[in-house]
């Protein structure tokens, strides 16, 4: 039997329940949601209004409303590499090759679809919210959430480190540098993204790993998510990601961008717990340093 997703805070101070809500996280639109789409307010097990003054202690249950899947998304059946899943984090190693949602060109076979398939199977009450996107050819971890309001507070400054590891052409020269430069649309493309000064702020963090006679192994930490920004970075300092051939990486020895999203640290949103969860690089980067 599938049960709705439900939280639950006591009351700390004597307040409309409507008041409480808001320090709570629950948004105007979740509210509606529950009001209009079948879910409920309950306080001390009694169904109330958000007009509701609650007192010190009072328990107040959170049910959201059962979440559908968008008529557009179909259900595929398909293998997942599940790193970790609770009650409201679903997190997945996405192989290359593999689109995060569909699109006019991969309308199926995404890890989107995928997941429609496994939340149905499992009887999990929720649509696919996807918290990080990789490209298409870029491998590791993608993090998911079970709910809408989960999505919600974890979009709202919730701070996530995601370190990738690629590998590189060329030595480096310093161990570690630091990358501030804005990232913008190419004005000659739709896809491709350059360093340019009416661009987006953009930060990333260059560690070396090790060198290699043609190719360096770094790992990259990401302060903002632009389109591309490693791919962009690292192409403007002179080394880009081999097999990127959209921005300069030889395509001779791997057909893909040598970039996979190695670790990512999340605080738990119900928790506070922080965790982290890490995915080894897949075989054909290894095949590049060994």
């Amino acid at each position: 039997m599938c049960k709705p997703f439900q939280l639950t805070f006591e009351a700390t101070e004597e307040v409309l329940l409507r008041e409480a809500l808001a320090k709570w996280g629950i948004s105007k639109r979740t509210l509606t949601s529950i009001k209009f789409g079948g879910g409920s307010l309950l306080v001390n097990g009694q169904e109330k209004t958000v007009r509701h003054p609650l007192s010190k202690r009072d328990v107040v249950t959170i049910i959201f409303p059962f979440e559908e899947v968008s008529s557009g998304l179909i259900r595929q059946k398909g293998n997942l590499d599940i790193i970790y899943e609770d009650d409201v984090l679903f997190i997945v190693n996405k192989p290359s090759g593999q689109s995060t949602i569909p699109s006019r060109e991969h309308p199926s076979g995404t890890l989107a679809n995928f997941v429609a398939y496994y939340y149905e199977q499992n009887s999990i009450p929720s649509t696919v919210h996807i918290l990080t996107r990789l490209d298409r050819d870029t491998s590791g971890i993608v993090c998911l959430v079970k709910n809408r309001h989960i999505h919600h507070i974890m979009n709202k400054g919730h701070v996530m480190n995601k370190t990738y590891e690629a590998i590189v052409h060329g030595n480096l020269e310093r161990d570690m540098q630091e990358i501030i430069e804005p990232i913008g649309r190419k004005g000659t493309s739709i896809i491709e993204r350059e360093v340019r000064e009416d661009g987006l702020f953009a930060h990333t963090d260059v560690s070396l790993v090790k060198q290699y006679t043609d190719f360096s192994h770094v790992k990259c930490l990401l302060h903002t998510g632009r389109t591309h920004q490693i791919r962009v970075h690292l192409a403007y300092i002179g080394h880009p990601i081999v097999g990127d051939d959209l921005y300069g990486g030889k395509i001779d020895r791997i057909l893909r961008q040598a970039l996979h999203c190695a670790s990512v640290d999340i605080t738990h949103p119900l928790t506070g717990e922080k965790i982290t969860f890490t995915s080894s690089l897949p075989e054909d980067i290894k095949s590049l340093i060994h």
